[in-house]
């Protein structure tokens, strides 16, 4: 191409801007990359070191690539921060799961004598906060390291740093001193995640308020607190916080978990309610920091005063710095998410060598073991090992509030937009066995399953809410994906006696029969 030089000597672009035509876009990509270090030089680059991000990069090194990860957290409204492993191990399922066993355990203790159990004293059981987050963030702390460790044995590059994209191969990369550095790639997997919204135009709301970037890692006992929000991570904190022994209050702006279905969504806020959460209705209008450091929060219909404010109210695309929409990557208006499916591949964005995977990526399913896949499949495409794409339907997830509600396939909202009057849904209330001494009560125990109705009556959704009911569909949602679980499938299939498993091949009742579906019978 220029047969008077030679690449590999050509290190001042500037000097060369005389010879390179604009138009000639390959040309420069070739001259930045040989006048870049070699050892800035990737075959695979991941803007971000959550579970998507590395299970990607990790994959793309196991198939002898290499890899670097750029992961770096911005603080939180409140200055918190964390380590490597994203979303999920620092500030989500993890910690999340944790204080909702926290919780459970509470529980238990206080059924425990009705199974014989006596205790030294008549004095109730009491919980330490502090030592729960210390338990909690040294566990998220080895995790962090066991990450860390991970990448080196895989011969990732971790890099802590942010990454802003140059073009479609270079990358700009700013550690904490402010150093910056360019990096070069071939292939570029954006896997930055989400982060929580704040409600910046509600006085004294952003900054006297935490989110779940926070709340895991508390120093100080929450104490009477308003969770702000109907979303899943809204319920869920309410719910364990609550079980805690915490005074707490859940405000709903609009409906409870939007997107699930409606009917069971309305059984967790019921058995939230059950549990002691306070459920008020409406919007904040101010959020006043008191002179000894309390919260006094206002809405529409009353005021009171709290000792911490948790919103809740959902996630925004993590994209701010990224440089993606200098550069042509095609991103939803509404929601700011990368859109992807270019080229064929769900993943591919709007230029050919930039991906993007996990809660980034729009219309996906935003959950953790989505992305761990995405990123793994991604990397095997690429690298020529594997044509499998991602599967994003019959996607099974759990939302931990104190009674668990588990879901895989459609809602009956979806099941009856799709298949207008060709559904049929057979249901029961039950009660589980361990309920049983305790006398607890089981009114919000409950399973729906969403079949065809022409034969062979397909299931294409079933949902759960009652103890453990995420360890209770993940075996029903693998069946769901033979494409072959149908009603009569579940119903000739032997339960085991006595479960909550066993509830879900014993239904019979269906909702059009008007029958009552309490299970009465052993």
């Amino acid at each position: 191409m220029f047969p008077c030089l030679r690449l590999s000597s050509l290190c001042d672009l500037h000097t060369l801007q005389p010879i390179i035509s604009q138009r000639s876009f390959i040309c420069q990509q070739l001259v930045q990359r040989y006048c870049s270090s070699k050892a800035d030089q990737y075959d695979l680059v991941v803007i971000g070191g959550g579970s998507g991000g590395l299970a990607c990069s990790k994959e793309a090194a196991i198939l002898g690539k290499k890899v670097a990860v750029l992961d770096f957290v911005d603080p939180s409204s409140q200055g918190t921060t964390w380590g490597l492993g994203g979303t999920c191990v620092n500030v989500g399922c993890i910690p999340k799961k944790l204080m909702h066993q926290a919780a459970i355990l509470g529980h238990h203790l206080k059924e425990a004598t009705s199974y014989g159990w006596t205790y030294p004293s008549n004095e109730p059981a009491t919980h330490d906060w502090s030592v729960l987050v210390e338990n909690v963030t040294n566990y998220i702390k080895s995790l962090n390291f066991g990450h860390r460790t991970a990448l080196m044995d895989k011969n990732v590059q971790y890099i802590n740093a942010k990454g802003s994209l140059l073009d479609g191969n270079r990358i700009m990369t700013i550690n904490k001193k402010n150093e910056k550095k360019q990096i070069y790639a071939d292939n570029i997997v954006i896997a930055t995640g989400m982060r929580p919204k704040t409600i910046q135009e509600v006085p004294g709301m952003t900054e006297n308020s935490i989110t779940s970037d926070d709340i895991f890692w508390l120093n100080k006992p929450p104490g009477k607190t308003l969770v702000i929000g109907g979303s899943y991570v809204a319920l869920e904190c309410a719910g364990f916080l609550s079980g805690l022994g915490y005074d707490t209050t859940l405000m709903l702006r609009s409906i409870p978990l939007r997107g699930f279905d409606q009917q069971m969504a309305d059984l967790v806020l019921r058995h939230l309610e059950h549990s002691g959460v306070h459920i008020v209705r409406g919007t904040p209008k101010s959020n006043t920091k008191q002179k000894d450091g309390r919260l006094e929060v206002t809405w529409q219909s009353g005021s009171d005063v709290y000792d911490t404010v948790l919103l809740a109210i959902g996630r925004e695309a993590n994209t701010k710095d990224l440089g993606i929409l200098d550069i042509g990557v095609d991103v939803d208006q509404n929601t700011g998410h990368i859109v992807g499916g270019y080229g064929g591949e769900s993943e591919r964005t709007s230029i050919p060598n930039i991906y993007a995977i996990g809660d980034i990526l729009h219309g996906r399913p935003e959950l953790t073991p989505v992305a761990i896949q995405a990123g793994k499949l991604l990397a095997r495409r690429l690298y020529g090992t594997s044509l499998e794409a991602m599967d994003y339907e019959l996607i099974p997830t759990t939302v931990f509030t104190p009674l668990e509600y588990s879901c895989a396939g459609l809602s009956e909202e979806e099941a009856e937009s799709r298949f207008p009057d060709e559904i049929e849904v057979y249901h029961s209330y039950y009660k589980p066995l361990e309920y049983s001494l305790p006398h607890s009560s089981s009114e919000h125990c409950y399973i729906k399953v969403v079949c065809l109705r022409q034969f062979p009556h397909k299931v294409i959704g079933i949902h759960i809410t009652g103890p453990n009911s995420g360890e209770v569909l993940q075996g029903f949602a693998v069946a769901m994906r033979t494409d072959s679980l149908t009603l009569q499938v579940l119903q000739s299939s032997v339960g085991i006696h006595p479960t909550t498993a066993e509830e879900l091949v014993k239904l019979h009742i269906t909702k059009r029969s008007g029958l009552d579906p309490t299970v009465s019978e052993c």
